[in-house]
């Protein structure tokens, strides 16, 4: 019996990623991390920056996401997201960029609890990015 999941991401400018054999995919909800295997129950939540996790049978994939929506649904996840970066990908300097964007946001005197929570969130994935 199969194991798999369908994960999709999108973002505005393409479809991102397509995979039909994931077997399980950690999202930074706002809820708190979730981990999603075939057969999970439906949802629709929201993202907040964080590293989503995509473990199959060829090996474990890496994403920094900075916001979006993921859905589940008849063993098919859909990520829509406006700003995603493989971790394969982001070198130190874009990280290093990334970073001192998310703490001059974090740092700014007029800014809402909430926009403050999500730079914070930012700071603190990015640092952890090795």
């Amino acid at each position: 019996m199969s194991e798999e999941l369908k994960v999709e991401i999108v973002n505005p400018e393409k479809s991102f990623l397509e995979k039909d054999d994931a077997i399980e995919v950690v999202v930074p909800a706002f809820e708190g991390e979730m981990g999603i295997l075939k057969d999970h129950i439906s949802i629709i939540s929201f993202l907040k920056p964080g590293i989503i996790k995509i473990v199959s049978k060829k090996g474990d994939e890496k994403f920094y996401v900075e916001d979006g929506i993921v859905e589940f649904k008849n063993n098919n996840l859909s990520i829509l997201t406006s700003s995603i970066f493989n971790l394969l990908d982001i070198d130190k300097s874009k990280q290093q960029n990334l970073l001192k964007l998310a703490e001059a946001e974090a740092n700014k005197q007029e800014i809402s609890d909430q926009l403050k929570y999500l730079a914070d969130q930012k700071v603190e994935v990015l640092k952890s990015i090795n």
